[in-house]
């Protein structure tokens, strides 16, 4: 009986595991040049990516088109915008992505190619495509150190500064979510994310 409890409790922590393990983008990636983190988490089924921490802190959104948000710094601001699974790639989520330095959103689309490596595709009007190599940020809880779930604590000087609305300890749960439910990342929280459609 005990050998059947055990193999029991073995089985729903690998369901749990496989479960974590679904979309492999989730977590949280440098950027190419290494002046910020982005956290991505899921919201509804949709990815969604804001800054996390930050080399210099500080920045503004200055640029944003919304004059109202001009002020707002850039730390916490969603950047890859409600993306949906692509039905072609594995791997492959679509959508918007966010641009502070010139306040424009771009069809964009992110792909896993490996554990550490994330491609992050951006255009305009589908002629004009760029795109960089984002790479994971190591989970300093994790033993392998590559799930990247955890913001830069700031153990080096040039590590970026992580926000603390978007690290930190997990949020209660939200208001009408079931008991025993996964608990919704603080990022869905954020007003531009939760009043976006889905």
């Amino acid at each position: 009986m005990r050998k059947i409890a055990y193999s029991g409790i073995f089985a729903l922590a690998m369901i749990g595991g496989a479960h974590a393990l679904d979309n492999p983008a989730l977590g949280e990636w440098r950027v190419e040049d290494g002046v910020a983190t982005i956290k991505i988490v899921d919201c509804n089924g949709r990815l969604w990516g804001v800054v996390a921490s930050e080399k210099t802190p500080g920045g503004l959104d200055r640029m944003n088109p919304d004059a109202s948000k001009r002020s707002r710094p850039t730390l916490g601001i969603p950047v890859l915008i409600n993306m949906k699974k692509s039905a072609d790639e594995r791997d492959k989520w679509e959508g918007s992505i966010y641009n502070a330095k010139d306040g424009k959103t771009y069809d964009a689309s992110i792909q896993v190619r490996s554990p550490t490596a994330l491609v992050v595709e951006g255009c305009v009007l589908s002629i004009l495509c760029g795109g960089q190599t984002w790479t994971r940020v190591p989970d300093t809880a994790s033993p392998t150190g590559t799930k990247g779930t955890t913001a830069v604590t700031g153990s080096s000087p040039s590590a970026p500064k992580p926000h603390p609305q978007v690290s930190g300890t997990a949020p209660k749960p939200a208001a009408g979510q079931k008991a025993g439910a996964a608990p919704v990342s603080e990022v869905c929280l954020l007003p531009d994310i939760a009043g976006a459609p889905h």
